[in-house]
């Protein structure tokens, strides 16, 4: 099986990503869409497994095999949160329903770190063009405003909102560059103290929920490899919790 038979065949969920989901999207904005596949349990068997990632089929389109995207939801990776909460849903199944169900779950605390060490990174790289170019690129200030803006809201609220809603004139200000890099530098270091803030009192659990998300991978690996090879004795053993050879 291809990878991109299994996006076309298996996806679970997709969904648009970047500006169009942040509400922040102008007339040449890319439309990035991103999903979630579950490969067929039996293309475990074998030595070659099957991607944990697919780019494509088609530009800007990538997306993960279902254990790889739970994993690095789990660790609070930014973009996985986001593609979870994205009010742009352009495909679901049933399986992808539950997923979205799970959204809670893999929100913790956790994420102050996750979310400030991707900030940290990208306020890096702005600083490095301010030195080199004399100017951050624009956008990158903008979408990094954003994130710090969603961090803050998700430990004080407990919830993720990927869409600005009425932030948008004032993010795309700062896209068109006619926000000053002082103000700026000034608000993201009131976005962080506000975030640490927000950590202290912040409804969210400190772990994410890894047994409620590790139970239901199981269920569906179990669920596929049965709909696969409903009648094959190893199949039946394995998900009775057997080993080969047990009936």
């Amino acid at each position: 099986m291809q990878p991109e038979d299994l996006v076309r065949d298996h996806t679970i969920y997709a969904c648009v990503m970047g500006s169009r989901a942040f509400g922040l999207a102008t007339e040449d904005s890319d439309t990035d869409r991103r999903g979630v596949f579950l490969a067929p349990t039996p293309l475990f068997w074998s030595f070659e497994k099957p991607p944990t990632h697919v780019e494509g089929p088609g530009e800007e389109r990538f997306s993960w095999e279902l254990e790889r995207f739970c994993e690095l939801a789990l660790r609070g990776n930014p973009n996985i949160l986001e593609c979870l909460h994205s009010p742009l849903v352009e495909h679901v199944d049933d399986t992808g329903r539950e997923l979205l169900s799970l959204r809670g779950a893999f929100l913790s605390r956790q994420t102050y770190g996750t979310f400030t060490r991707y900030a940290l990174g990208q306020r890096r790289k702005l600083d490095a063009d301010v030195r080199t170019h004399g100017a951050p690129r624009w956008k990158h200030a903008m979408h990094l405003l954003r994130l710090l803006t969603s961090a803050r809201d998700l430990l004080r609220t407990g919830e993720l909102t990927v869409d600005v809603g009425d932030r948008r004139a004032e993010f795309l200000a700062v896209k068109r560059g006619e926000v000053s890099w002082a103000e700026i530098e000034s608000r993201m270091a009131r976005l962080g103290e506000e975030t640490d803030l927000a950590l202290r009192g912040s409804p969210l659990p400190a772990e994410p929920d890894h047994a409620r998300v590790a139970d239901f991978l199981f269920r569906v690996r179990r669920a596929s490899a049965l709909e696969a090879r409903p009648d094959h004795e190893v199949v039946q053993g394995v998900v009775r919790g057997g080993g080969l050879g047990q009936h």
